[in-house]
């Protein structure tokens, strides 16, 4: 049974306005969750917290929104994008403000979990807006996910340049990254407060092709690929200074911001289940090669496949799952691919040390073909 609502019509103007104004919104709270990817591993001692504790902290975030997901959608069904951008915002702003003033992982934790529900109401307010219109979703949501990679393209050598020019240490950064945050509030509050229908289904489903699809890239491509980069490269990168890392983090957004409007173009032009198969096609073959020890060569070539496929999903998940159903569908998309994101680096911790790294990647990269392959015979 579904919600007899129908979804407000929107022109291309406002969806595009609303796609771009929510992708600010979550653009300028990003950089307080990916500075803190890039300073709490290498000042632990600064926040008062051991590595494995470190390791608890950034995984955090993905646990709550695997759990939390479902309710977020429907808080933002009912009450609109203005109304549930605005909170996330604030959310996000306390998250930083947190992370610059406690230590110690039982402190931080909270400020964790928070940021985890304030991101997952950001993701899928751009999420909903870039698909509102079916027309041009694919161009929009690339729009949409270069803008939010702006960001922290600027913040992570900023933040990096702060922690060890200037000496102001990692946790003054965050004082600087909660204003940022709040500067947000004016995008959020440009949103419209409309409510989107929901389907009244709440019923246990088995995950469909593009479920797997979505766990198997968080898995590879967020998880076992970034692992492996550091784990592979650690011998070949002069230093490992603060700098050189957040240089390669920015690396990855910045590629989102050339590459995303491309992919959204050409799904367009070619249809996103097609492009879909094409580069993960691609990608198993650049895998294969990283494995085999193309580090950095695989590793540009990867970031490039990644910025490319980004803007896909979502339209696919649009188109298969119009109306009441459309926020939920998004929503699940993002719960698979925060488990496999969230899997994929304690496997690669587990299985690096012990196995040849061809065969790691070999066997991923082809599941996540195999999957591509099954988005486009699937219905789901």
């Amino acid at each position: 049974m579904s919600a007899s609502v129908a979804e407000p019509p929107q022109s291309s103007f406002s969806a595009d306005k609303a796609a771009r104004h929510s992708a600010i919104a979550l653009a300028l709270a990003l950089p307080s969750d990916t500075c803190l990817y890039l300073l709490l591993p290498m000042f632990a001692s600064q926040f008062g917290v051991s590595l494995f504790e470190v390791g608890v902290l950034l995984a955090a975030n993905r646990l709550i929104r695997i759990v939390g997901y479902g309710y977020i959608a429907r808080f933002y069904a009912r009450r609109g994008d203005r109304p549930t951008d605005t909170m996330a915002v604030i959310a996000a702003a306390t998250a930083s403000l947190g992370y610059a003033t406690l230590s110690g992982v039982w402190l931080l934790l909270p400020f964790r979990l928070l940021w985890g529900l304030a991101f997952a109401a950001m993701n899928i307010s751009t999420l909903s807006m870039a698909t509102a219109d079916p027309q041009g979703a694919s161009k929009r949501n690339g729009r949409s996910r270069a803008i939010i990679a702006l960001g922290p393209t600027l913040a992570l050598p900023a933040a990096a340049l702060l922690a060890e020019q200037f000496e102001l240490g990692p946790r003054a950064i965050f004082f600087v990254l909660t204003p940022v945050a709040l500067i947000g509030l004016f995008a959020a509050r440009r949103l419209p407060s409309l409510p989107h229908p929901v389907s009244s289904q709440r019923k246990l489903k088995l995950p469909g092709s593009l479920d797997i699809w979505s766990f198997l890239e968080g898995f590879t491509l967020d998880g076992l690929f970034i692992v492996g980069l550091g784990y592979l490269g650690k011998d070949l990168l002069p230093g490992g200074a603060v700098m050189a890392a957040a240089l390669l983090l920015a690396l990855r957004y910045f590629c989102e911001i050339v590459l995303s409007p491309l992919g959204g173009h050409l799904a367009e032009r070619f249809g996103p289940e097609r492009l879909l198969v094409t580069l993960s096609l691609l990608t198993t073959v650049v895998l294969v090669g990283f494995g085999a020890g193309w580090i950095f060569t695989g590793a540009a070539l990867i970031v490039v496949l990644r910025a490319l496929q980004i803007p896909l999903i979502a339209p696919i998940v649009a188109r298969r799952t119009p109306g009441p159903g459309r926020v939920q569908a998004l929503a699940a998309r993002a719960v698979w691919r925060d488990i496999g994101a969230g899997t994929g680096p304690m496997i690669a911790g587990l299985l690096l040390p012990i196995l040849p790294s061809f065969w790691i990647y070999a066997v991923s990269a082809t599941l996540l073909a195999l999957s591509a392959v099954a988005c486009v015979r699937g219905r789901n």
